[in-house]
């Protein structure tokens, strides 16, 4: 459901021609279905395109399904579009802190024009549509057969009238936005991820229900084009998973650019009044109300399971967590595998991606590969950006392991100081008494490219006195990786050390 009326139907000019006839072009002919499969994949996404591209490049038989877009939520509704509009919010938030940066705005600063930064969005999608295009999966060996996907038994599955055989199957259908059960939201109408870059004009005024990555980030970036945004979340911080001091950074943040913050806070009724809406709301048992033109929920996802007929297939599946799989990604089924946000915990498209390979590696090569080995990165893409991979100090504790923190504010960073983004840290977590790499976040403005070199490290089994070891390009933000390592090799020193040293350097 969409605002009713609010702009939000992009129009079908040549650019968005261009990207439907990528991912779902008018008249394709399903071809004709091989006796039977080596993979059938279930869902163009990003797991189902990465498994079936993968599963195809080893000369297997691969059939890829799907019933709407090729891409999936990443290229057509997720990752691409918001951060090719975060890009331009944040180019709009430099511009107005001209100042700071010792540079005076080009004359009077012009209001932020919406309608011409959704046009290079959607300019943008079309152009990354190519890259995974009908055609192209074509040519790359791939069937793909466009409609509803069922099951009809164990090792076959419909696509319309067409029945495909398989040895083995991949689940890749993703998830959906969850909707929260508000009195009045659904007559009121609301956005979620999949509409709201469909946007043509912008709402004067936007309440975001919802303090996790994708409420905040649209959040930011909607506030920075212009929109009087209020930000309702029910919990007492925003990034609720991720550590305190990081997500009071990003609350800070967001109070600055002029984000209403309505934290500990909750939804009771959504009522429509003069074409807008009137949003009521409790804390503490105070009652509260917020008039909005318009209403972008982000709380969650829920996977895609229904019409699959998964009980015909012998799939488990929860409401809460979706495909249930083992941590060989294999469901009740061993003919069948699940990967992506249908089935996983972290729903992200480079956890998708590589869940899928290691799907195809295990169901067509007989691997033993663990999802659980993975050490998956993740980022939030607000200003600034908070990273982290592996371990937070909280699962450390609870599995019992010691462990030893190595902070380094980024207001100490050289290359940080003269970008004037001094606002964050960067904190890696060891195992006490050793150099083992646990976990780590980083808040800063490149946060999300300096979370991958420690992650490097935790994959590779380097640790904390290799990473010491490893030469940063000077001046550059990563340097606070660097830095935190050389806060490890000091801290090695200790009055024992230091008496040996003092020994050695007298026999000299």
């Amino acid at each position: 459901m969409t605002t009713p009326d609010a702009p939000h139907s992009p129009p079908l000019d040549e650019v968005e021609r261009r990207r439907i006839g990528h991912l779902h072009p008018a008249g394709w002919r399903n071809p004709e279905p091989a006796a039977r499969y080596h993979l059938v994949v279930i869902g163009a996404g990003p797991a189902g395109l990465a498994a079936a591209q993968a599963a195809a490049a080893a000369g297997a038989r691969v059939a890829l399904l799907e019933r709407a877009q090729i891409g999936g939520t990443s290229l057509n509704t997720g990752c691409v579009p918001s951060k090719a509009l975060i890009r331009t919010a944040r180019l709009y938030a430099d511009l107005r802190d001209a100042a700071r940066y010792g540079a005076s705005a080009p004359g009077e600063t012009a209001p932020p024009d919406f309608a011409r930064a959704m046009e290079r969005v959607r300019r943008l999608r079309a152009r990354l549509a190519d890259d995974a295009s009908a055609q192209r999966l074509a040519a790359a060996g791939v069937d793909l057969f466009f409609g509803e996907a069922r099951f009809a038994g164990t090792d076959c599955v419909r696509v319309g009238d067409t029945m495909l055989r398989f040895a083995k199957a991949l689940i890749a259908t993703g998830a959906r936005p969850n909707i929260p059960a508000i009195p009045g939201l659904a007559e009121t109408g609301y956005l979620t991820h999949e509409n709201v870059f469909d946007l043509t004009a912008l709402p004067p005024r936007l309440l975001v229900i919802g303090g996790g990555p994708l409420g905040c980030e649209l959040a930011q970036a909607f506030c920075r084009l212009g929109a009087k945004v209020t930000l309702v979340q029910d919990r007492p911080l925003f990034l609720p998973r991720e550590e305190r001091d990081a997500a009071q950074l990003l609350s800070d943040a967001l109070a600055r650019d002029g984000i209403a913050i309505r934290l500990n806070t909750r939804i009771t009724a959504v009522q429509g009044r003069d074409g807008t809406r009137l949003v009521e709301m409790v804390s503490d048992n105070y009652r509260s109300s917020v008039e909005a033109d318009a209403i972008l929920t982000g709380i969650g996802h829920a996977a895609n399971v229904e019409g699959l007929d998964l009980e015909r297939a012998e799939v488990d599946c929860s409401p809460a967590a979706g495909v249930l799989v083992d941590d060989f990604l294999r469901t009740g089924n061993p003919r069948i595998y699940a990967a992506g946000d249908v089935c996983m915990e972290h729903k992200y498209t480079h956890a998708a991606v590589a869940a899928a390979r290691i799907a195809v590696r295990n169901a067509l090569f007989r691997g033993h590969e663990r999802l659980s080995r993975l050490a998956i990165p993740w980022c939030t893409f607000t200003d600034p950006e908070i990273a982290h991979v592996g371990l937070y100090v909280r699962e450390a504790n609870r599995r019992g392991i010691p462990v030893k923190t190595y902070t380094v504010p980024m207001h100490e960073i050289d290359r940080a100081v003269t970008d004037g983004e001094q606002e964050g840290f960067a904190k890696i977590h060891v195992q006490d008494r050793s150099d083992r790499i646990l976990g780590a976040t980083v808040v800063a403005r490149h946060a999300g490219e300096m979370i991958n070199g420690i992650t490097l490290a935790m994959e590779s089994g380097l640790g904390l006195r290799g990473l010491e070891r490893v030469i940063h390009a000077y001046p550059t933000q990563a340097e606070a990786i660097r830095a935190a390592a050389d806060a490890y090799r000091v801290s090695r020193l200790t009055a024992r050390v230091r008496a040996r040293l003092a020994r050695w350097l007298d026999r000299a």
